[in-house]
């Protein structure tokens, strides 16, 4: 299937690493520009030189996106340097454990800037672009904004939060013709789910305890699987795709537990 994003310009938020790093290189590989937005100056760099070696083109923005007006500087520098964006990624964030007990207000609060507030002020600076480009938007967020998880406040109501956006800002932006989705992953392996998995004792033992939950195949999606469901959703082969939230998780959120 031809996609038909060659020359395409794809903001894309937490860029470097795992999920964002995967869309990267699936832009590349079908001829889009893959400006990758972190706050990891080492992973990001890394990253482009390893498409540059590839003699694949892409941009490079290191940037702390929790302060508001660093979202302004990253829109602006791209459409100086590319001319445009035809796409935006919103998938920066982490599961920072800002919980309810152990949590306090001004935590959570910090926790909603590190994973939600800049998912509106990407979009925000980004759509006079999106409007010429008649672009699209799509916003990763996580299984545990239908789940739960517990221990996690914060995080859990930006993930919630960022599903609700995606039906708000579809709504908004009818008139103009961009397209907003969301993708919801569940158990991708990715640097932080390492972290994670790291905190416990036998970390393999967790890990396989965790497959074995997931129904296709029993184990984890691929960062390459999410990447795929977003470079669809952002191409024109998603034309008539708008306000949608895709879970890509093998079956983890809504097929019956008994079949694991």
């Amino acid at each position: 299937m031809d996609l038909r994003l060659k020359g395409k310009v794809v903001l894309i938020t937490g860029g470097a690493k795992g999920i964002g790093a995967a869309i990267a290189r699936g832009c590349c590989a079908e001829g889009a520009i893959p400006v990758i937005v972190d706050r990891d100056e080492q992973a990001g760099e890394q990253l482009q030189a390893e498409l540059r070696a590839s003699r694949l083109e892409s941009g490079l923005i290191i940037a702390e996106l929790s302060a508001p007006e660093a979202c302004a500087s990253v829109v602006d520098g791209t459409i100086q340097k590319l001319g445009r964006v035809d796409a935006l990624v919103n998938n920066a964030g982490v599961n920072d454990g800002v919980g309810l007990e152990h949590g306090t207000p001004e935590k959570f609060v910090a926790s909603l800037e590190r994973n939600l507030v800049h998912y509106y002020a990407m979009a925000h600076h980004a759509l006079g672009a999106l409007k010429k480009a008649r672009g699209s938007i799509v916003n990763i967020s996580s299984k545990t904004a239908v789940t739960g998880q517990g221990g996690t406040s914060g995080y859990v109501a930006s993930k919630g939060a960022i599903l609700g956006l995606t039906r708000e800002w579809a709504a908004e932006l009818l008139p103009h013709g961009i397209r907003v989705n969301a993708v919801v992953p569940a158990e991708v392996m990715t640097p932080l789910y390492q972290q994670w998995l790291a905190t416990y004792p036998d970390p393999q033992q967790k890990l396989k305890e965790i497959v074995s939950k997931i129904p296709l195949e029993k184990r984890m999606t691929k960062a390459e699987e999410i990447a795929a469901m977003v470079l669809f959703l952002i191409s024109e082969q998603a034309s008539h795709i708008t306000g949608q939230h895709l879970f890509v998780d093998g079956g983890y959120v809504h097929l019956d537990r008994a079949l694991t």
